[in-house]
């Protein structure tokens, strides 16, 4: 058998992101990641047992790489309840989610193939209802402004504004987006 190292794996995982984000979920087989990954034909398949092994995997690492620093985690138990601070995190996390661009590309192609797929569906809806609900958990924890009802308004209304300026950027400028947050933050968050 091959001697299977996390490092590789991880390398193969992030290609499925790139293959998933530049062609989609059809064209995420085993030879796009290994050619994306720069490695041997037949690598691929000796790391994963199954197509929807890799769209599973690609769709956690996703969630890996976009959690918040340290850093990040700190300025947000220290903003306390100051609705502009508040605001400055949530305008830093859509740019810190749009800045990886692929990964949230990957997660709406993953979404699209859910529908077709119905472990891969139980798979991804266990994990952003466990996400939201950390989430929301967090908020509470941390005395930011807003109760569980405004993390969830605010959680559909940052990802599409997100997919918005991913798959349409010029819609919005780039003020009119911080405009957006800003306002969805004060509006959603005053009326919880």
């Amino acid at each position: 058998m091959v001697r299977r190292n996390d490092e590789r794996r991880a390398a193969l995982v992030d290609a499925a992101i790139e293959v998933l984000a530049g062609q989609g979920a059809r064209g995420l087989t085993f030879r796009a990641v290994d050619t994306e990954a720069e490695v041997p034909t037949g690598t691929a398949s000796n790391y994963f047992s199954d197509r929807d092994d890799l769209l599973t995997q690609a769709g956690a690492r996703v969630y890996e790489r976009l959690r918040p620093d340290e850093a990040t985690i700190a300025r947000q138990q220290a903003a306390g309840r100051d609705p502009e601070a508040y605001a400055e995190l949530m305008r830093e996390l859509v740019g810190r989610v749009a800045s990886f661009r692929t990964g949230y590309l990957a997660l709406l192609e993953l979404r699209l193939e859910a529908t077709r797929r119905p472990g891969l569906r139980k798979v991804l809806t266990e994990r952003v209802r466990a996400d939201l609900d950390a989430n929301v958990a967090y908020h509470e924890a941390s005395g930011l402004p807003g109760d569980a009802m405004a993390v969830k308004l605010l959680y559909l209304a940052l990802n599409w504004l997100i997919a918005e300026q991913l798959t349409l950027p010029d819609v919005f400028t780039e003020a009119e987006r911080e405009d957006l947050v800003t306002a969805a933050v004060a509006r959603i968050v005053a009326a919880g």
